[in-house]
């Protein structure tokens, strides 16, 4: 992704930043505190990309491991990241339950081999959303999920049922 590209989309959900227009209390504590926390963690040095996306996308991850703390994970590219986030964190092939997972936006069979697998605690990192928006689109009108967060670069999918469903755009 171009330079140019990057400040446009960054420029068309400025109006979302910091959680702006975010009703829940629930929704905006994990926007402010997860998603754009800008604190540096005590991992980031060591776990520095040069690719500015990974980079970036690494360091929400490990905010996540630690916000969900997982017990186990499926073993995924992104491990290491999880692992500083959560060190108790085993990782496995095959999973039981869902707590904490990553799924290409292009891989359905992965998704559907997760979805069974998810309750109202789960959270799935779908990535590269904004290569496959349709996709994504229809995670988002899935009668199972719950609330979801486009960051553009990624989604993240909550499965509480017990509240409202609602699709957040955030300026990540």
């Amino acid at each position: 992704m171009n330079q140019v590209k990057r400040w446009l989309v960054w420029l068309s959900r400025i109006h979302r930043c910091w959680g702006f227009g975010i009703q829940s209390p629930t929704d905006y504590w994990f926007v402010r505190n997860v998603v754009n926390e800008h604190w540096p963690y005590y991992a980031y040095d060591e776990l520095r990309e040069k690719n500015w996306l990974r980079n970036k996308l690494g360091q929400l991850f490990l905010r996540l491991a630690n916000w969900r703390q997982p017990s186990t994970m499926v073993a995924d590219e992104w491990q290491r990241y999880w692992q500083a986030g959560c060190r108790k964190t085993r990782f496995q092939h095959h999973v039981s339950k869902v707590e904490l997972a990553y799924v290409e936006v292009s891989s359905k069979e992965d998704w559907e081999q997760l979805l069974p697998l998810c309750d109202k605690l789960s959270v799935l990192v779908v990535g590269s959303i904004w290569q496959d928006r349709q996709r994504w689109h229809a995670i988002e009108q899935d009668e199972r999920v719950g609330t979801t967060f486009d960051l553009y670069y990624c989604g993240i999918v909550l499965f509480d049922n017990e509240r409202f469903k609602h699709n957040y755009i955030i300026n990540f």
